[in-house]
């Protein structure tokens, strides 16, 4: 009997769309022959599945299951695809946790120590990775670009603390733009972290679990051909280059691999994960994880899987059995 999987996708943050889309790309993906696959779109408190016939089904949140036509659905499993909030953030996996239902990534802890950008580089930090110098500062505190500039030197690069995909981001390279970042930062959260610019060039490793193995795959270099990675070159591929495999040092390649293996397992991570860093002469610098990272066809960790010789289907069949194998 083919298996019930609910993949929620949506949101509540700026990554909304971007979360649709990978939704859409699990949706496809999933093997039709092992998994009967239900789509269920979160935003706010409205949570629902919409079928092949178009008919909106809400979705029960005393239980998280579907009524329809007098028979009650509830689910294997949960492929979460939401990036952000709640999907990101340890809300939804608590809330799964609480109802004994497996999902496909890190648990709750775990997704609230990788979402606080600030802890997670400490944290990183306290494993013997290096990480930029940096200041988390709260909107409560306001902040001041004049007592920024006298604990960090620029170029800077301000950010959301808790966030993804580079929203809210800005790289600030003279001292008079410092508070438009600032501001910037504060409209999608009351934290914000400043850090110093590091040159140097971008990689990124994808990591994921499969038959009790935690498997690195190839490592794969970012070419912003803006100013930087940003949201708009995340998903522009005429704004980026994504070179998989990544042409660098084989010394850095399987250093990367074996940092991002140790980390994902320190961390007790779950699921597939991404964890972003910056080289130069003076070594490799972690700059964050990626706890739900983008699923799109054209996203980093499909690419990666396919470099691999991992088809989607595979990649996400995996995703789901590791779930279940988690809580038999």
């Amino acid at each position: 009997m083919r298996k019930k999987i609910a993949v929620v996708y949506g949101g509540d943050s700026g990554e909304y769309g971007i979360s649709v889309q990978s939704g859409q790309v699990v949706n496809k993906f999933l093997d039709p022959n092992e998994y009967k696959v239900y789509p269920i779109l979160m935003q706010g408190t409205t949570w629902h599945y919409e079928c092949d016939h178009l008919n909106v089904y809400p979705v029960d949140k005393n239980d998280f299951s579907i009524k329809m036509m007098g028979e009650i659905i509830s689910f294997d499993c949960v492929f979460i695809a939401i990036h952000g909030t709640p999907g990101e953030d340890g809300k939804l996996q608590g809330y799964l946790e609480m109802m004994k239902i497996p999902y496909t990534t890190c648990d709750h802890v775990v997704s609230a120590l990788t979402f606080n950008k600030n802890l997670c580089k400490h944290v990183v930090q306290n494993m013997g990775v290096k990480t930029a110098r940096s200041m988390m500062m709260n909107k409560a505190d306001h902040p001041e670009p004049q007592k920024i500039l006298q604990n960090l030197n620029l170029p800077l690069f301000v950010k959301p603390n808790n966030g993804g995909s580079s929203v809210g981001m800005t790289k600030v390279n003279q001292a008079e733009h410092l508070q438009e970042a600032i501001e910037r930062a504060l409209k999608e959260d009351d934290e914000i972290l400043v850090e110093e610019f590091i040159k140097g060039r971008e990689i990124t490793c994808g990591v994921l679990k499969s038959k009790n193995e935690v498997v690195a795959l190839p490592i794969t270099e970012i070419i912003s051909k803006k100013e930087f990675f940003d949201f708009e070159a995340k998903y522009d591929p005429k704004l980026a280059d994504e070179i998989v495999p990544a042409q660098i040092p084989e010394t850095i390649f399987k250093n990367c691999q074996e940092t991002s293996v140790d980390l994902y397992k320190k961390l007790n991570c779950r699921g597939v994960v991404r964890f972003d860093y910056i080289y130069n002469d003076d070594g490799m610098f972690f700059l964050e994880v990626n706890t739900v990272p983008g699923l799109t066809e054209t996203s980093i960790v499909p690419k990666m899987a396919k470099s691999y010789g991992m088809s989607l289907t595979e990649l996400f069949g995996i995703l789901v059995e590791e779930a279940l194998e988690k809580t038999n």
